[in-house]
Parts: C-alpha cells; structure tokens; sequence
C-alpha cells in the first residue's frame, strides 16, 4: 500500500475504488461458499420451514469451523508473503555489494 501515495492523485482514487470493489467481491464470495458448505453438510431433510435443533448446531459448528479456517489461512499467507519480501530486501542488499 506505501506505493498508493506515489501515484497521481487521481489514480489514487481509482485505485482505492477497484480496492474495495475486489474487497467485497471477495467477501461475498466467501459468503456464498460458507452458506453453500455448511447447508450441504449439515441440512438433509425438508420437513419443516425451520431447521431442527441438530442442524442448527451443525450450521453454528460449521460456521464457527469454516470462519476460523479462513483467518487462519490469511495470517499463514501474510506471514508466508512478509517472509518471501524479507528474503528478496536480503537477496537485494547481498546482491548490492
């Protein structure tokens, strides 16, 4: 993000929109895959309009599950990213002497 005040000031907006756009598609969807998880793993009958007390726990369980994964998963990826751009700032300051 340090490279977004180095662009003119218009593109900077630009920037910042095409941002959030990629931000809430992205939200959306990992929404959608939750939704679309959780419903084929835990509910298997259409009896009711409500969903019974064992499915409701299965859907509080599998959400609870597939929301940590993500966060776990997106701190591995930045700690894997922050450790990929300390070996390239090693790489360049070794290869500059």
């Amino acid at each position: 993000m340090e490279g977004v005040q180095n662009l003119p000031p218009h593109m900077q907006g630009e920037f910042m929109k095409t941002l959030e756009q990629m931000q809430m598609k992205d939200s959306l969807i990992m929404y959608n895959t939750l939704v679309e998880r959780c419903f084929h793993s835990c509910i298997h009958s259409f009896r009711s309009k409500s969903l019974d007390s064992k499915e409701t726990k299965c859907v509080e369980n599998c959400g609870e599950r597939y929301i940590k994964m993500t966060q776990r998963v997106g701190l591995r990826f930045a700690e894997h990213q922050a450790m990929q751009q300390k070996r390239a700032a090693d790489a360049a300051a070794g290869g500059g002497r």
